[in-house]
């Protein structure tokens, strides 16, 4: 049976931590009394063809598949993009398994009308390399020269088709997807959010639909509500693989260790790390490098049929992986914030990616009660250096120099920058030919990075720029210790002071 997640209290015995810092690692001595969060070991893998064919043949809430397959039909299969997992599975990635799964079923009963479609939403275009390492060498060959394997173009007018409407809010769909007689929906899950008929709407809405479901006025509820709309208007058959905790390939795989249970050889190895890492010098080179690392993910589980069964069996048992118990709210939490980031894939992770990572993603993951209390405050560990991609992220580069060096207020972004980023010839052009993020993409992110540090008296950034932190409304401080004394005016010379140990990620359930 795997452990579950655990709570150190730090004494004088207690080793030096391991923290996460941009694409390096740093051992970190915590005052005593504070608590490390680890998260649980990976649960029990399932055997990958059996689960995929359990999937497909007994499904929950809803007939096999082959069942809904027929002659003249037509069938599509939208999955999801390389924002998850990251790292990157080790080949062979497991939705090309289920893809493949899928197709052999279809083939069967004779269908012949078979289009594929990456699920991006406003994420960026997915090359034919990174189309490939999802679905296989055998399904890019079958479908990619003839125009039946394709990235979903948000902003494609002709190609959207409205299926209705939530309060004010038009509900559009890629077209392909509304005249589908059957949609199966491929995706790999770490996270409870997003599961079901949602991974659909986010993933293959239209840019105005997606716009504003992401406004920072969105109404609560707003994204479930148009997800029911989808489930009601469009047969879907989902399926979801929850992945387990291996975040490391084998030479790291220390890293998700407890720091006392590194044996002799893990020690060998985080000194050859260290030394590696500060050896290369050159930033670009050492995210090259662990870049190109892939991760043995593996599924606890594999679901297919309705979206909202599916979605919500995704969901508990991504809980059940990542639940760690925690007593109490902390007056401090401390998180480390690596270059991994479902944003920042083979490329670096620009100051706005980080912000999100850490607050929004890292922070924000909980059962309903955040970690840190309010009014106290979040110490992170990430250089924010101004390094930003001209390829994945231009609306972000215009995003921090041109809106937060004026405010990081989201009501007056949305009131005075929101339209232009949303409507910006050149950010469109971009997203829909090259292999750009929507030009909304930095303003959503950064509604969610508010959403999360509503209530905090600090944030403060170890090892950061300083005119970045500044420029993103935070603080920055040379060591732990320093950070420490900065927020020490609002909680005090003797807080309780809470670790979140990741990667792997963990859920927070504050008792």
């Amino acid at each position: 049976m795997a452990r579950p997640g655990f709570v150190l209290d730090v004494d004088e015995r207690t080793p030096p931590v391991l923290v996460a810092s941009g694409d390096t690692f740093r051992l970190e001595r915590l005052p005593l009394g504070a608590r490390v969060i680890y998260p649980a070991d990976s649960l029990p893998a399932v055997p990958v063809a059996e689960a995929i064919a359990a999937a497909l043949d007994n499904p929950v809430g809803s007939e096999p598949l082959s069942a809904r397959l027929r002659p003249g039909m037509r069938l599509t299969i939208t999955f999801g993009d390389n924002t998850t997992p990251v790292p990157a599975m080790t080949a062979p990635d497991l939705r090309a398994k289920i893809i493949e799964a899928v197709l052999s079923r279809a083939a069967a009963a004779g269908v012949d009308d078979v289009a594929l479609i990456a699920a991006i939403g406003l994420n960026r275009r997915q090359s034919v390399a990174e189309l490939r390492q999802l679905v296989g060498e055998r399904v890019l060959r079958s479908f990619l020269a003839d125009g039946l394997l394709t990235n979903h173009d948000a902003e494609d007018t002709e190609a959207l088709a409205e299926i209705g409407t939530v309060g004010e809010l038009s509900v559009a769909l890629n077209q392909r997807v509304v005249d589908s007689d059957l949609v199966v929906h491929v995706r790999l899950v770490n996270s409870r959010g997003g599961n079901g008929a949602a991974g659909v709407l986010t993933g293959l809405g239209a840019a105005s639909t997606l716009a504003g479901l992401g406004a920072a006025d969105a109404a609560p509820g707003l994204t479930a509500q148009a997800a029911e709309l989808v489930a009601a208007k469009i047969p879907v058959f989902s399926v979801e693989a929850v992945l387990d905790a291996d975040v490391f390939p084998e030479p790291l795989s220390f890293l998700a260790k407890r720091e006392w249970e590194w044996s002799v050889k893990d020690q060998a190895r985080w000194f050859a790390l260290r030394r590696g890492t500060a050896a290369v010098t050159s930033a670009k080179l050492r995210r090259r490098i662990l870049g190109r690392l892939a991760a043995p993910w593996h599924p606890i589980g594999i679901q297919g049929g309705d979206p909202a069964a599916v979605g919500a069996a995704s969901s508990a048992a991504a809980l059940a992986q990542q639940q760690v118990s925690v007593p109490g709210q902390a007056d401090v939490a401390i998180i480390g914030v690596p270059s991994l980031s479902p944003y920042s894939v083979d490329s670096p992770i620009n100051p706005v990616v980080a912000a999100w990572s850490g607050l929004a993603a890292t922070l924000g993951s909980h059962t309903g009660t955040p970690v840190v209390r309010d009014g106290g405050a979040v110490i992170l560990f990430h250089p924010l250096g101004s390094d930003f991609s001209p390829l994945y992220h231009p609306s972000y580069v215009d995003f921090f120099a041109e809106v937060l060096s004026v405010t990081t207020d989201p009501a007056q972004i949305s009131a005075d920058f929101e339209k232009k980023f949303a409507t910006d010839p050149w950010y469109i052009h971009l997203y829909r030919t090259s292999h750009a993020f929507h030009g909304l993409h930095p303003v959503h992110r950064w509604y969610e990075i508010a959403r999360a540090t509503q209530g905090l008296s600090d944030v403060v950034w170890v090892g950061a720029d300083r005119a970045n932190a500044e420029r993103l409304g935070f603080r920055a401080a040379s060591t732990l210790a320093d950070a420490l004394e900065i927020v020490s005016s609002t909680v005090g010379r003797t807080p309780q002071i809470s670790y979140l140990h990741t990667p792997p990620r963990l859920a927070v359930d504050v008792q």
